[in-house]
C-alpha cells in the first residue's frame, strides 16, 4: 500500500464520524447516520491501540447521541434502536481490538523465536576472514513468521576462504533442520575436499543420506539451491564458484564495473542427482584487490513492488563504487533498497552474504 493509502486508512474512523456528521445535516430527520457512527469503531479496531479505539469509540456513541437531540422530533423507538445499535458496535469494537492486539502480540513473540534459532543456526561470521572483509545479514520476510532455511557459511581453509549460501525448499523446523546438516557437512568437506566440485558431492551425499532416513518430502525438505565459492589467497589466482541452481553471485570489480556470474552450465539444486546427474563444474573469474563478491539467496530477486514487478539487483546496485564502500555497507544498502521496493512487505527470507578483498594499502 502506497503511504497516502495507509494514511488514509488510518484517518478513515475519523472520516467516517465526521461523514456522518454531515450526511446527517444534509438529510432530512428520517434518514439515520448510525452506520457511519458504528464503522468507525470497527475500523478503528484492528488499526489503533485500545486506548484510541476507546477513544473512538465514545466519540460514535456521543456523535449518535447529539444527533437523536438535535432531531429531537424524531421517533424515540428509532432513535433507541440506532443509539443502541451504535453503543453495542463500539463495545464489540473494543473486544475485536483486545483480541488483535494479543493476536499481534503472539505473533511477535513467535517472530522472536524464530529469528532467535536462525541466528543460532546461522552465527554471524567474523569481520575478517583470511585476509578479506566479510559480512553477512539475515532478513526475515515480514509476512511471515516462519523459520526459512535460507543459509551461510564461510570458512577459511587450506584451499582459501569457501564460502555458501543456501536455500532449502520450504519453511519450519524441517528447513532449518535441512539447513543445519548443509551447513554441518559444507564445513567439514571445505577441509577435506581439494576441489569445489568435490565438496559439492559431498553435499550432495549428505542430503541424500539424511532423505534416505525419512519417507516423503513433508518430512525432510528434499533439495537446496546453492552456491559455493572458493576465494584463494593469492589475488592473482582466479575466483571458482560452483552453482547448483541458486541466484547468481554478483562481482562489483574495483574500478565500478558489475559482473553477474551466472552459470556456464545450468544445475539442478543439492540433493536431485536421482533426477539427473552430470559432473560438477567450477567457473571460474578474476578477482582483484578491492573487488567485491555479493552472494544471496531468491528473497532478494523475488521481491515484488506494488504492480508486481521482481527486484533487480544487477539495474538498482549498479553505478556506485562499493569497492570504496565495503561489505557492510553494501549489504545495509541492499537491505534498505529491498525494503523501499516493497514498500516493506518482504514475502520471503534473505541470507546476504559479502565478501571483499581488500585494496592494496588498506590489508589489516
Amino acid at each position: 500500500m502506497s503511504p497516502f493509502g495507509q494514511r488514509l486508512v488510518c484517518w478513515l474512523p475519523l472520516i467516517l464520524l465526521v461523514a456522518g456528521l454531515l450526511f446527517d445535516m444534509g438529510t432530512p430527520a428520517r434518514y439515520t447516520a448510525a452506520p457511519f457512527f458504528s464503522a468507525a469503531p470497527l475500523v478503528a479496531a484492528p488499526l489503533y491501540s485500545l486506548r484510541s479505539t476507546a477513544v473512538t469509540a465514545v466519540a460514535a456513541v456521543a456523535a449518535e447521541t447529539w444527533v437523536v437531540t438535535y432531531h429531537g422530533e424524531r421517533d424515540t423507538n428509532q432513535s433507541f434502536t440506532e443509539g443502541l445499535t451504535v453503543l453495542v458496535v463500539a463495545v464489540l469494537a473494543l473486544g475485536i481490538n483486545r483480541v488483535v492486539r494479543m493476536s499481534d502480540a503472539r505473533l511477535a513473540s513467535v517472530r522472536d523465536v524464530a529469528e532467535a534459532a536462525q541466528r543460532a543456526v546461522l552465527p554471524t561470521p567474523a569481520e575478517r576472514i583470511g585476509g578479506l572483509a566479510v559480512a553477512a545479514r539475515y532478513v526475515a520476510a515480514e509476512a511471515d513468521a516462519r523459520i526459512g532455511g535460507d543459509l551461510y557459511a564461510v570458512q577459511d581453509t587450506p584451499h582459501g576462504v569457501r564460502l555458501i549460501v543456501g536455500d532449502v525448499r520450504g519453511k519450519g523446523l524441517e528447513a532449518v533442520e535441512a539447513a543445519v546438516i548443509v551447513i554441518g557437512a559444507f564445513r567439514e568437506a571445505a577441509e577435506q575436499e581439494a576441489t569445489l566440485e568435490a565438496v559439492a558431492g559431498r553435499l550432495e551425499r549428505a542430503l541424500q543420506r539424511e532423505g534416505s532416513r525419512r519417507e516423503g518430502l513433508d518430512q525432510f525438505e528434499g533439495f537446496t539451491t546453492a552456491v559455493l565459492a572458493e576465494l584463494p589467497a593469492d589475488e592473482h589466482a582466479a575466483l571458482r564458484v560452483l552453482n547448483r541452481g541458486h541466484p547468481a553471485p554478483l562481482l562489483f570489480e574495483a574500478d565500478g564495473e558489475l559482473c553477474e556470474l551466472a552459470p556456464k552450465t545450468p544445475a539442478l539444486p543439492l540433493g536431485m542427482s536421482e533426477v539427473a546427474g552430470w559432473p560438477d563444474r567450477a567457473d571460474e573469474t578474476s578477482f582483484p584487490a578491492g573487488s567485491v563478491l555479493l552472494l544471496f539467496t531468491d528473497g532478494v530477486t523475488e521481491a515484488r513492488d506494488g504492480n508486481g514487478d521482481f527486484y533487480d539487483p544487477v539495474r538498482r546496485l549498479r553505478g556506485r563504487d562499493w569497492s570504496s564502500s565495503g561489505p557492510e555497507e553494501l549489504l545495509d544498502a541492499l537491505v534498505a533498497d529491498v525494503a523501499a521496493h516493497t514498500g516493506g512487505e518482504t514475502a520471503d527470507d534473505m541470507a546476504l552474504l559479502a565478501v571483499q578483498r581488500p585494496a592494496r594499502g588498506r590489508e589489516a
